[in-house]
């Protein structure tokens, strides 16, 4: 299908001229001598380009523009001038033209930059769909309150730009919340620059966040911009950040609060703003205590925390995430696609997932390259899991038969068996919450959080 260009000129001549050479190649093609009849054909019509003059009587290019930009904000105007001076073509080119062009038009020239324009907004829509497609890759699956929640509080905190701490177990998508903050908020087309620092040893630490200048140590032979440098504008998600030393915590701390920093072997200050989302498997507050973390850099971290429940805590999403995750390995690989039958998914809810949803992702392809039919039953699964079963074979086989009963039961159990221990740890630390929270290693709110789900009180004997 041909591109639709709009000439808007008040010059009759010009507009005719451009009309015939766009149309000779192969374009379809507006016409408007002023910029309120631009905009009505616009309303009715949006153009793939616009060729927008910036001299005319009335509302001028530059108005006219403005007005576009407001109204379509992706739609692409190349400007034009008889008499343009660098200054307009600058101002023009901040309100978001494409290209300025002068005339007397070159014929090369205005093919060049419609082509380049109109390739250019393909790109875009390339790139955005490429975003939206590893977005889907990572969005988070489940209709548990847990996950309605998570997803609140996500849209909440997003536009801000405030510091976020997200603590949970390893393997339950703490990155996976930390690129949903990103994708919502205005930072959504800057960098995500994710760093692992349990996998970066502490000497190559400030080479990896820093960077440096060119002969900073033997071997720098050029320019190298740190993970801040990269993030500037964007987020920047620090993962296991309980693993860096006292001594890294620090100068993360002061970067982060003065928003600059100086490159390995550098002595001018390189500015940045980035937000910061950090994440730990481990209770920082615990690790405050111990004087294994600054308690400084935890109060600024912690402005708003995330506290994400294991996946045995969820285990009602299981399916759901069981069928994103065959959509995912069938659109990657292009194999026949198969099915979990209502057997399979009891036993899959009957285990208790340590490595939480990276482990179900993980065992779900080995079961999907493993099983020979196309419809997967509790009898496929017990050699594809973990430990060579699930749970036991005799769970297993009240799991298929009793389905969602034999699950409810399991779940009730296990949250039994918690609701005592914590008690009892509660009873043993005379319902001090700080030291019941260090015995049972969580954060004295997820603590909390347990107290009001078990409706446990001091009053409590056993």
């Amino acid at each position: 299908m041909s591109k639709l260009i709009l000439v808007v000129d008040d010059e009759e001549s010009i507009r005719i001229s451009l009309g015939g050479i766009l149309e000779d190649e192969g374009y379809q093609v507006l016409h408007a001598e002023n910029g309120a009849d631009a905009l009505d054909l616009i309303r009715e019509e949006v153009p793939d380009l616009v060729l927008l003059d910036i001299w005319m009587p009335g509302m001028d290019g530059i108005q006219t523009l403005e007005q576009i930009r407001n109204l379509f904000p992706d739609l692409t105007v190349v400007m034009m001038s008889g008499h343009g001076t660098i200054e307009t073509a600058v101002k023009a080119t901040r309100i978001g033209a494409f290209d300025f062009i002068e005339k007397p038009f070159s014929l090369d020239k205005v093919l060049i930059t419609i082509a380049n324009a109109l390739n250019f907004k393909e790109l875009r829509k390339e790139n955005e769909a490429l975003r939206l497609s590893a977005l889907k890759e990572h969005e988070m699956v489940g209709a548990s309150a847990g996950v309605e929640l998570l997803r609140g509080q996500i849209q909440r905190i997003a536009p801000a730009s405030t510091p976020v701490l997200i603590h949970g177990e390893e393997g339950v998508g703490k990155e996976l919340v930390a690129r949903a903050i990103h994708h919502y908020s205005t930072r959504r087309d800057k960098p995500f620059v994710a760093v692992n620092c349990m996998a970066v040893p502490e000497a190559l630490l400030a080479d990896e966040l820093f960077g440096h200048e060119r002969g900073a140590y033997t071997g720098a032979n050029s320019q190298k911009r740190g993970r801040l440098d990269l993030a500037d504008g964007g987020t920047v998600f620090l993962d296991e950040v309980h693993e860096l030393s006292l001594k890294a915590q620090g100068e993360l701390l002061r970067i982060l609060t003065d928003h600059s920093f100086e490159r390995c072997g550098g002595s001018r200050p390189v500015r940045i703003d980035v937000r910061v989302v950090a994440a730990t498997s481990r209770s920082l507050e615990r690790a405050v205590q111990d004087g294994l973390f600054r308690e400084d850099l935890y109060q600024f971290l912690q402005v708003v925390p995330f506290e994400l429940v294991p996946l045995r805590e969820r285990s009602e999403d299981i399916p759901l995430l069981v069928k994103h995750f065959v959509r995912l390995f069938h659109r990657r690989e292009g194999w026949e696609p198969k099915t979990f039958d209502d057997s399979a998914l009891a036993c899959l809810k009957s285990y208790d997932w340590p490595g939480n949803i990276r482990e179900l992702k993980n065992i779900v392809e080995r079961i999907l390259i493993m099983a020979a039919g196309p419809v997967i039953t509790a009898d496929d699964l017990p050699a594809l899991m973990p430990g060579g079963n699930c749970k036991a074979s005799s769970r297993l086989q009240e799991a298929a038969e009793q389905g969602e009963a034999a699950v409810g039961s399991l779940r009730s159990a296990r949250e039994r068996f918690e609701r005592d221990f914590i008690l009892q740890t509660l009873l043993r630390s005379a319902w001090n919450l700080d030291k019941a929270a260090a015995l049972l290693e969580m954060e004295r709110t997820v603590l909390q959080r347990k107290l009001l789900q078990y409706g446990l009180t001091p009053e409590d004997e056993r």
